[in-house]
């Protein structure tokens, strides 16, 4: 065989060899996301009963899920599986920590928040990634205000990006309500959020009613604040779960009773936080966890949220303030 055919003979077996070998790779890096990413398998954080132990986990597993997805950025399962969970670990895990420290620890609190912000939008932007390839042009719409057009086709499959890459948008403007390009970004976000409360109501045990208990109870007038319309989605919420889940209480508490400023609701409220089975929720178990601490510190922070209340050192019991 002339030296010609023969390179281009070994060309071509090198080639296939090549083609063959990426073919596999790929295959194998779609097995495992499949796997990772199989319906329940997310249950190996939210069923854990302990918060410290999967709160070291996470950013691991986080960047493991991010590396697969940069061989595979196409595979539905990765883009909402990451997504989701720097929105989750960015909440859980120096969100509520940095909302918890002293004021004496201020530094300490604003490097938690601006870590948390940071997640939040790098949460959000995977996800709205994820939309924009299915959808061409969704993102552009999104931003143009034309929010029929951007969800236009978009159906229930679509529910858990929309909810995420909503509410880690407007958890990153709670850390920092100064951050006037994101806060003017505030409609496209709350059109996602509305979508999903359109396709699916019942999404994730009610969790969108319970996203709207925090985003009309703790947003001003000005903005679309509303009290009662925070307590009809808190109804709805306790009504998804059976009473189940800590997180309405905890919202209603943290947002509608400290405004109106009714002090013996919010002991109430999160006197039924801690009353819930935590152990007994496997869905959920490592929220109600985690919400059963936060409740906790708010009780012992009670007089920091109310005019009228004070915390006799000796007690440890609200009272109130003599007139």
């Amino acid at each position: 065989m002339p030296a010609p055919q023969r390179l281009r003979g070994i060309a071509v077996l090198i080639a296939i060899t090549v083609l063959s070998f990426c073919s596999i790779k790929k295959m194998a890096i779609n097995k495992v996301a499949n796997i990772l990413t199989a319906p329940g398998g997310g249950k190996v954080f939210t069923a854990d009963n302990d918060p410290e132990l999967v709160g070291d986990a996470l950013p691991f597993a986080i960047k493991m899920y991010e590396s697969l997805l940069a061989s595979a950025p196409y595979h539905r399962g990765l883009q909402l599986q990451t997504g989701s969970l720097y929105i989750m670990y960015a909440n859980a895990f120096l969100q509520t920590p940095a909302a918890m420290l002293p004021e004496r620890e201020y530094q300490q609190q604003e490097f938690l928040l601006q870590r948390a912000k940071n997640l939040y939008l790098r949460g959000r932007d995977m996800l709205l990634s994820g939309l924009d390839r299915r959808h061409p042009g969704f993102r552009k719409a999104l931003e143009n205000r034309h929010f029929d057009q951007a969800c236009q086709g978009m159906g229930r499959d679509e529910v858990p990006f929309l909810y995420w890459s909503g509410a880690g948008w407007i958890a990153a403007f709670a850390i920092d309500p100064f951050d006037m390009d994101l806060g003017l970004s505030l409609p496209e976000a709350a059109a996602l959020m509305e979508r999903v409360l359109k396709l699916e109501p019942t999404f994730d045990s009610g969790a969108i009613h319970d996203f709207y208990v925090l985003y009309y109870g703790s947003l001003p007038d000005y903005m679309g604040g509303d009290l009662k319309k925070a307590r009809e989605h808190f109804e709805k919420a306790i009504s998804a779960t059976g009473g189940r889940l800590t997180s309405p209480y905890l919202s209603l508490a943290t947002t509608v009773t400290v405004k109106e400023q009714n002090a013996q609701e919010f002991k109430e409220l999160l006197e039924k936080v801690l009353a819930i089975d935590a152990q007994g929720t496997e869905d959920n178990r490592l929220l109600n966890i985690i919400n059963q601490r936060k409740a906790r510190w708010f009780l012992d922070h009670i007089a920091d949220f109310f005019v009228d209340l004070d915390v006799p050192a000796e007690e440890g019991e609200p009272k109130e303030k003599s007139q």
